[in-house]
């Protein structure tokens, strides 16, 4: 005896496939990204705060400005140990040293230009699968994967370098993002 098949409905069988699009855009957005970001880490290596500021086996106390300075830190005085009244027996420190002052500020320099580059890159590549995402017509998921991808690239390189970023060039930045995001909804949604 045969049992009867389940009929599925052509609306059902619609939403499947829309679920099934959106997952693989999604997934196409967020992989072109992790692929980006460790092909970058890959051939341009990050800086390492310990190739400047080598860690110590022994750290010993530091007291005086002086001794800090010859180090390279940064010496700051203990406001309240100055302004105690002369009462108080326990011996507070003079001061404090921050002994990777000016490794920390190598360290930043270095980390600037790095977050820089690597703006650069994501930037490129947010453009080129923004462009690229145009010429995909017959694949709608491919192309929006593709579309949405490059607008992440574009908005993680501009996080990544924003803080260190000159107001100027941020303008430009953004000018130049929201005339390509117009350009590639113009040319793909204007029929």
């Amino acid at each position: 005896m045969d049992t009867p098949s389940p009929q599925v409905s052509p609306a059902s069988g619609m939403q499947k496939s829309s679920i099934i699009k959106w997952a693989l855009i999604i997934g196409i957005t967020i992989v072109v990204n992790l692929f980006i970001t460790y092909l970058v880490d890959v051939i341009y290596q990050s800086p390492e705060f310990t190739d400047f500021c080598p860690e110590q086996q022994i750290n010993r106390a530091i007291e005086t400005e002086a001794a800090c300075l010859e180090i390279g830190g940064q010496w700051n005085e203990n406001i309240e140990a100055k302004s105690m009244t002369p009462q108080i027996t326990v011996p507070v420190p003079a001061g404090y040293c921050n002994t990777t002052y000016t490794c920390s500020k190598q360290y930043d320099d270095v980390m600037k230009v790095y977050n820089r580059n690597v703006f650069v890159v994501f930037i490129i590549a947010g453009i080129l699968l923004l462009i690229g995402s145009v010429f995909l017509k017959g694949v709608e998921a491919v192309s929006l994967g593709l579309s949405f991808g490059g607008v992440l690239a574009l908005i993680i390189g501009s996080v990544r370098y924003w803080s260190d970023m000159n107001d100027i060039l941020r303008v430009i930045l953004l000018g130049i993002a929201l005339a390509g995001l117009i350009y590639v909804a113009w040319k793909k949604f204007k029929d």
